[in-house]
């Protein structure tokens, strides 16, 4: 099956973009000069209803009751263009460098058996080279990628590859331990061995624990244990993924944005000050209104996986989630309007980040205004990694 096109995005021009640049450009000052006054609010802030999913429910909703059967994808088309910052920066000697190593990592921890040259291809060290302009350092970024790798290992191996020993029934429990490898669990004396016999056994346990490991170098206490919160948060998306696929039902498109807001690239995201070498204090990571806007720019980012991997999950056996599948299911559309709809969300999603972040860069401490700007930059990086890797296009 012919996989979906490459999305050309549309150049983002807010304050935002020149807040980017600035912070960027000024890595080692505490309090570099702002562009001009990010205070007001742009004309394209959205008007009407905002949030997940309404941008969706602004466009003719359904006048009938959702199918019980889902839409089977077949070609939906070309993607309509996403509104979405350019990637900064494209430095294809840091990325395979980045690269080798977490190849040869994956294969000492034994995660991707057999699959070492699929995973070289897919080139998962240039989606961090991508997504982390703020640092040229190759350790620091396979830190993060080896974190951002074992969630896909977790997710791969627990959730969707049943040749890799995938089995919905066995998710609850094996994540469960899996989160004890995140966040460690304390038992006593007398069981302790058979947890560290499990978790040796394992390789997604090995890889996690190998991860966090790496990225304790550089992150402090507060940044990893935000870090095992994101995580913790992905498992139960994963766990609610797998609760729809075995009584085979598509949620409604409501739900299934829930479920993407933690099931989604927010432990990646938040590393981005980590690997940056700063932090953001942990009242202002956690303030309800910065945590609306950095939710949102994360579910924007995965909207964009949902988008290319539509025709490789589509190739896969049983029910496949993603929104443009689910849009047309309830809505009863053809697929090409669901994509359509779902870029739709996608941008509004973005629009309602880049108007939010202006706003709290304005007000925030100068870690928070490089946290949204490091922010904005995963997202253009993330979308130029989506469009290029083998694992979602064709040669």
């Amino acid at each position: 099956m012919s996989l979906l096109s490459r999305a050309f995005s549309t150049a983002a021009t807010h304050e935002l973009a020149g807040l980017v640049t600035a912070l960027l450009a000024h890595q080692g000052n505490a309090s570099p000069t702002l562009p001009s006054s990010p205070r007001r609010v742009p004309a394209r802030f959205p008007t009407g209803p905002t949030g997940l999913g309404t941008a969706a429910a602004r466009i003719a909703p359904a006048a009938e009751p959702p199918r019980t059967q889902p839409v089977r994808p077949a070609s939906s088309g070309p993607v309509p263009p996403l509104y979405c910052p350019p990637a900064v920066r494209d430095d294809p000697a840091l990325a395979k460098e980045v690269n080798d190593r977490l190849v040869s990592w994956a294969a000492g921890v034994g995660i991707y058996q057999g699959r070492s040259d699929e995973l070289r291809a897919t080139d998962f060290g240039r989606l961090l080279m991508l997504t982390h302009p703020d640092t040229d350092d190759p350790d620091r970024l396979l830190a993060a990628a080896k974190c951002g790798l074992a969630e896909w290992a977790a997710d791969d191996h627990y959730c969707d590859d049943e040749s890799a020993g995938a089995d919905p029934r066995a998710l609850g429990p094996r994540l469960c331990v899996a989160n004890a490898a995140v966040d460690p669990a304390h038992l006593p004396l007398r069981y302790a061995p058979e947890l560290e016999r499990a978790m040796r056994a394992d390789p997604v346990l090995t890889a996690l624990r190998s991860a966090l490991d790496h990225i304790a170098r550089y992150a402090a206490p507060a940044q990893l244990g935000r870090l095992a919160h994101e995580i913790s948060g992905l498992f139960a998306g994963f766990n609610a993924e797998a609760g729809w696929r075995t009584a085979e039902r598509v949620p409604p498109v409501w739900e299934y944005l829930v479920n993407r807001q933690c099931n989604s690239f927010l432990p990646m995201v938040t590393l981005v000050d980590a690997v940056g070498g700063y932090e953001v204090p942990a009242a202002e990571y956690y303030a309800p209104r910065v945590r609306r806007a950095f939710s949102m720019a994360c579910t924007a980012a995965t909207l964009v996986n949902d988008l290319y991997s539509m025709a490789r999950e589509s190739a896969g056996p049983g029910l496949e989630f993603n929104l443009p599948t689910v849009i047309a299911t309830e809505e009863k559309c053809a697929l090409e309007e669901a994509v359509r709809r779902s870029v739709l969300v996608h941008d509004e999603l973005v629009h309602t980040f880049e108007a939010e972040a202006a706003v709290l860069a304005a007000d925030g401490s100068p870690e928070l205004r490089r946290f949204l700007a490091g922010t904005w930059a995963w997202l253009g990086g993330n979308r130029e990694w989506h469009s290029t890797t083998p694992r979602y296009n064709a040669a």
